[in-house]
């Protein structure tokens, strides 16, 4: 699990330099914004992301899913807002960094997903 979520925090830092390089309306000062960015993205994705799909899931049925791009775009605003030296200029950046970082997530996960197995396969034998 541990092995995990390092990974996982590793893929959000990934996601948010790519978003970096890409959109120039996205400003990250330098390494240890970027290594919060990523903390706070993780823990926002793992605790408040769930409730607010549970709050608007009538949205996310009658939008066919696209209102799932507007709670990841309130995630990255919750970023910019508790990260220092992160700020994101535009809706449009906002909407581009978040597919951005939606998508680099994917590649990584589906990339490296493995590990989740290989991990939870230790946590067994140990207990």
């Amino acid at each position: 699990m541990i092995l995990f979520l390092v990974f996982a925090w590793i893929a959000n830092i990934l996601s948010l330099a790519v978003a970096d390089w890409i959109f120039s309306g996205v400003h990250i000062d330098g390494f240890w914004p970027l290594v919060i960015g990523g903390a706070v993205l993780g823990i926002a994705n793992t605790i408040v992301k769930p409730i607010l799909t549970i709050l608007t899931l009538p949205l996310v049925i009658v939008t066919l899913g696209l209102f799932l791009l507007v709670i990841n775009i309130l995630m990255l605003l919750l970023v910019e807002w508790i990260a220092p030296d992160f700020s994101i200029d535009g809706f449009w950046t906002y909407v581009g960094a978040t597919i951005v970082i939606m998508i680099v997530n994917y590649i990584l996960h589906a990339v490296f997903g493995s590990l989740r197995e290989k991990d939870s396969g230790v946590a067994r034998l140990a207990s």
